[in-house]
């Protein structure tokens, strides 16, 4: 199914000229209304009317999350204030807020781009949406609740938390669709199973999850745990939240939005591309943002681009699902660890559940890394044997994927804190 078949299919020559078309004017409109890009453009020498090619690109400065602090709050907007139609901001838990916005054509573009996710995902207007994402200035619940409405879908703007409401709404109003975290997906799968609430009791079909890095792992026990096709959908509020791009029931890519979005990958260190299909940066600048265009930003989250042609029929290049991020990435004796990477290996043990914490501490001047690891009640009361072995196993294959060592530590079921958000998956005590 398409939500914009015209545009979805859409022959890569016609789309990269349309692509031009709108780097072009995006260049003009912040050369002109925005002093930060205006200096910027200044100081490299760039003529904002000189572009002719999307190989230019390369030519334009980075932005970064610390420009958009920096310009706080509302610095880098193109449009004056009585334009801007809707606000939303980051939690600022790592820093000053990231303010972000809208004009009114900008909110019709972006339900009209999550209108394209939710419809690739399965979602029709024979649909009950059941959102549980928060509402807010967290971009994530307003734009897929827009997009979902947009479809012609039953929305059900139900927010986050409250778990066991949650669980009863789905029942009583028959959601077929769930939106919200992976994570947050895992632990009402888990309290259904806890409370002995049948499937066949849930009209579930479809779950779209994102906001998170998550593994294929994940993805194959939330399907199993609620009987659903589970897609991952990507996008960030500085670019203009969900809608950058999603999976389509191929399940094998993320389709990226190209005709308004210009995707580069890069070497995080060089800042030069990398080769195609490697993994790097992803680096994204915005072709039809009126209030808040935003060039070549470095998003710190990493994946690689998949150039094979998608069986759905979309001719919009994909990515891989985020396997984390720069500015998640741990450096332990050396080496590059993310959480992805120990999630994928927990997910083929047997008697592990999908809940871990990884710890990460200074003993001396060597850094350790211990991870912990919820398994089923029957594993932890078993004898010490059997722990061993399942600590041994873990270890091994940890330390074959790693490249280094890591402790390992069995813990009891529902002991580690569960998030009704995203998932807190790493400790680092060394910032202590």
């Amino acid at each position: 199914m398409y939500w914009n078949q015209a545009k979805e299919c859409m022959n890569r020559e016609d789309l990269k000229q349309l692509q031009l078309e709108r780097l072009q004017a995006t260049i003009f409109r912040v050369a002109t209304n925005v002093p930060f890009y205006r200096h910027k453009f200044k100081e490299l020498g760039v003529d904002p009317d000189g572009f002719r090619s999307l190989d230019e690109l390369r030519s334009l400065p980075f932005t970064t999350k610390q420009d958009l602090r920096d310009n706080y709050p509302y610095g880098l907007f193109a449009v004056p204030l009585r334009d801007v139609v809707r606000v939303h901001a980051s939690s600022g838990t790592t820093g000053q807020a990231t303010v972000v916005g809208y004009t009114r054509n900008d909110i019709k573009t972006w339900a009209n781009l999550t209108a394209r996710v939710l419809t690739a995902a399965g979602v029709t207007n024979d649909d009950v949406v059941q959102i549980a994402f928060g509402y807010g200035l967290f971009t994530g619940g307003f734009g897929l609740h827009y997009g979902a409405e947009l479809v012609g879908a039953s929305v059900i703007p139900i927010s986050s938390g409250n778990t066991r409401r949650q669980i009863q709404i789905m029942q009583d109003f028959r959601t077929t669709a769930l939106i919200c975290t992976p994570s947050y997906a895992l632990l009402l799968a888990d309290s259904i199973e806890e409370a002995g609430i049948p499937l066949n009791s849930f009209s579930l079909k479809y779950g779209l999850f994102g906001a998170e890095p998550w593994s294929e792992g994940m993805r194959q026990e939330i399907q199993k745990k609620l009987n659903i096709i589970a897609t991952d959908n990507y996008g960030l509020s500085e670019i203009m939240g969900p809608g950058v791009a999603g999976e389509c029931q191929q399940r094998n890519g993320l389709h990226i939005n190209e005709d308004h979005f210009l995707v580069e990958i890069i070497d995080p260190e060089t800042l030069e591309p990398v080769a195609p299909g490697e993994l790097g940066e992803l680096v994204l600048t915005t072709l039809t943002k009126e209030a808040f265009p935003i060039i070549r930003y470095r998003t710190r989250d990493l994946t690689r681009l998949i150039e094979e042609p998608c069986p759905c029929g979309r001719t919009l290049r994909r990515m891989e699902r985020i396997t984390g991020r720069t500015d998640d990435m741990l450096i332990v004796k050396g080496v590059n660890v993310y959480p992805s990477q120990i999630e994928n290996i927990l997910f083929d043990i047997e008697g592990t559940k999908p809940h871990y914490q990884i710890v990460v501490e200074r003993e001396g001047r060597l850094d350790k890394i211990t991870v912990l690891v919820e398994v089923m009640e029957s594993i932890f009361f078993d004898e010490m044997r059997k722990q061993g072995e399942i600590i041994n196993n873990i270890k091994h294959k940890l330390a074959s994927e790693l490249g280094i060592g890591v402790e390992v530590r069995l813990v009891e079921e529902k002991s580690l804190e569960r998030s009704e958000g995203k998932a807190k998956r790493i400790v680092d005590k060394r910032k202590l």
